[in-house]
């Protein structure tokens, strides 16, 4: 007998005996008399039992706070993101339970001061959430659905020369043409004195917009004054899908796929389509305007020489698409929030009208559109716009990120390597950003200068759903022209 027989054969006696135990008390269970079916769900049950014990009370996040749920599912989560008032609800459990709230069991929600520099200022790995921003299915990635901070900034190279400040000022009188027609409608409502459903009209422009910076041509929504194809409409479908996706990418796998993706049946594919008509005409003479597609294009040719293994043109187009959908809603709810509040409080209102002409009689803040530069010079009015968005934040999903290798610590707080953290901004803050601030300020500051208004019914409050943005509706206003 070699060696190797020699220690098999004396393993098997060692664990001979055990071994028939073990059966013997399987056979003579009453389990054993079950049917199979039974049999199957009992040990489903004794699994999940097993696996709900061991992420409440056996986790490296054990000891923080949060609701029971929470620590030993998921669905606690999703059952906030459902109602619509997931940020509301947040809030409630940091209130009740302090700066650190467990609200999944690998998941931990972080309003502590440390988190800013720790979570914002840092390259931290994102969470998986991030896969799911793909357009219109999983073969698109974007530097937004990049975990890897390598490959997002890798991939943002290419993209980020048409967002700088000096770039996107050129596309001013392009903003001004949208803008102008926004104001046309509401002259239109002030003198036939009819209410006016300002939610719609600010998304309206800020889909135009979106159109003029980033293909010099708008989508036509407050041309018409209406949802134009019902694309509006199908991105809060997809706000509401990503939501929910994000934390089951099979889902995502499944559901958005190249069919799914041909038929355009869903609303990724929807908006996808609106999306490519805009940027196939734009292709066919990349040279034709400075817009930020001019830009994408340019960056697309290089990746194409450094032979980036990233950035292509299936990239290029969920960009695209992704700045399209998320950054008119943010716009809106931004404008919205400004308006809403100020309604609320007309001393505020006055103090930026008594600021506006001040400055006309310095000669500024002139023309049918009030320029940004002179929108930029007004603190109080930036101030206002800052509070509007502080009392109603846009994104209403604290962006994920993860805990790196070595582990993490926040205050007195340290999480292990694999947690995940939510709060929001940082290295993956919206590019964007500079477009944003000139529509926020030039649309804000003419308003207050040209027009007064009143909510039709002052005691109404206006409604909203958070999803991963949240933009609210159903606040119609008087106007009237000065």
């Amino acid at each position: 007998m070699s060696a190797e027989d020699f220690i098999i054969t004396a393993w098997r006696e060692q664990l001979g005996k055990p071994l028939m135990v073990l059966k013997k008390l399987r056979d003579s269970s009453p389990v054993n008399d079950l049917n199979p079916g039974v049999q199957v769900v009992l040990l489903v049950t004794a699994a999940l039992f097993f696996i709900s014990l061991r992420r409440r009370y056996f986790s490296p996040i054990s000891h923080i706070p949060g609701p029971f749920l929470a620590s030993i599912t998921r669905f606690w989560h999703l059952r906030q993101i459902w109602s619509g008032r997931q940020n509301l609800k947040l809030l409630e459990q940091h209130e009740k339970y302090g700066c650190f709230v467990r609200m999944a069991p690998n998941e931990v929600s972080i309003t502590h001061p440390s988190g800013v520099k720790a979570l914002l200022l840092a390259t931290l790995p994102k969470g998986d959430w991030y896969r799911i921003v793909c357009f219109p299915d999983y073969r698109f990635s974007t530097p937004f659905s990049m975990v890897d901070p390598k490959e997002k900034n890798e991939c943002s190279k290419y993209l980020s020369t048409g967002y700088l400040q000096h770039n996107v000022i050129k596309s001013e009188p392009a903003l001004d043409k949208s803008m102008s027609k926004l104001f046309r409608w509401m002259d239109k409502y002030a003198n036939e004195q009819k209410p006016m459903d300002l939610d719609k009209f600010f998304t309206y422009v800020a889909f135009d917009i979106t159109g003029e910076v980033v293909f010099s041509k708008p989508f036509g929504f407050i041309e018409k004054g209406e949802d134009v194809r019902g694309s509006i409409a199908m991105n809060l479908g997809m706000e509401i899908y990503i939501a929910f996706a994000g934390y089951f990418q099979w889902v995502h796998r499944l559901f958005a796929n190249p069919v799914t993706t041909w038929l355009a049946i869903l609303p990724m594919g929807h908006l996808f389509d609106t999306t490519m008509t805009a940027l196939n005409e734009r292709q066919k003479d990349p040279e034709a305007s400075n817009d930020l597609a001019a830009h994408w294009f340019k960056g697309l040719e290089k990746a194409k020489k450094d032979q980036s293994k990233l950035f292509d043109l299936r990239c290029l187009q969920a960009f695209a698409t992704a700045n399209v959908g998320a950054g008119s809603d943010t716009v809106s709810a931004g404008l919205q929030s400004f308006v809403y509040h100020l309604l609320r409080h007309p001393d505020g209102w006055n103090r930026i009208k008594t600021e506006i002409e001040a400055a006309r009689n310095q000669g500024r803040c002139e023309g049918e559109v009030i320029a940004y530069n002179d929108s930029a010079q007004l603190p109080y009015l930036q101030a206002a716009i800052k509070e509007g968005l502080r009392m109603f934040a846009p994104v209403s999903m604290g962006l994920p990120r993860v805990a790196p290798k070595g582990g993490l610590k926040i205050g007195e707080m340290f999480f292990p390597q694999g947690v995940t953290l939510t709060w929001g901004a940082g290295y993956a803050s919206c590019p964007g950003q500079h477009v944003a601030k000139m529509q926020l300020s030039k649309i804000a500051a003419t308003i207050v200068r040209d027009y007064t208004m009143k909510q039709v019914n002052p005691q109404q409050e206006w409604k909203w759903a958070a999803y991963f943005t949240a933009v609210p509706h159903d606040w119609p206003v008087y106007i009237t022209k000065r």
